[in-house]
């Protein structure tokens, strides 16, 4: 394959620069698709949809290669999202307090017209965290922005107890899952993904690639 330049379909600052950590140059390019759930739909079918939908939508020149995500957590079968407000934000740190839940991305690879995806699931068990952590964090502002309003590595709230799975899924984007799309492509990230995206606390990313 010849030379091909990557387009990533969001705005998130935290996929920006994980995408960076490969040393593939990209450029941004966001269309907004509408990211209500579905009935029926379960949040790991509800990632992957959108991932595809947003893949889609971005319009492409020849030579280009589309990259998109989506990420939710999913606490026994509850999409909780982005908070709305401090409340909201409150509300899902307590219910997720002492319990596992599981994160999934969707990824999406596009070129001429062709969708790759797939999606990324890990499993958090969050820390006995104590109110008063919490209202230090939301007044942060650091649970504001992030799909279960908390981002894995927030510190010093640090959320998490343990992982299974991969931890930059977590974060939004499973390096480990997007390099096996990009090789499917014909495009050979110069940088490997750094180790943690494999293991983390002993917990390996399912997917090998090296």
């Amino acid at each position: 394959m010849g030379s091909v330049r990557l387009v990533l379909a969001s705005n998130s600052p935290r996929r920006q620069e994980l995408l960076a950590v490969l040393g593939l140059p990209f450029v941004v390019r966001v269309v907004p698709v509408d990211e209500a759930e579905r009935p029926g739909e379960t949040p790991a079918e509800m990632v992957l949809r959108l991932a595809r939908a947003k893949a889609a939508a971005v319009p492409l020149v020849d030579g280009e290669l589309l990259i998109a995500a989506d990420t939710t957590v999913d606490l026994e079968g509850t999409v909780l999202g982005k908070p709305r407000d401090e409340g909201d934000a409150r509300r899902m740190l307590e219910a997720m307090r002492g319990r596992p839940h599981l994160v999934h991305s969707g990824i999406a690879l596009r070129r001429e017209g062709e969708i790759w995806s797939e999606v990324c699931s890990t499993t958090v068990v969050m820390r006995a965290y104590s109110a008063a952590e919490v209202e230090a964090y939301i007044a942060s502002g650091g649970p504001l922005d992030k799909a279960g309003a908390y981002g894995i590595q927030d510190r010093p709230f640090s959320p998490a107890e343990r992982i299974a799975g991969c931890y930059l899924n977590v974060m939004g984007l499973p390096l480990c899952h997007l390099a096996q799309g990009l090789l499917r492509w014909g495009v050979t990230p110069p940088a490997l993904p750094p180790p943690y995206c494999r293991e983390l606390l002993g917990s390996p990313c399912p997917v090998a690639l090296f």
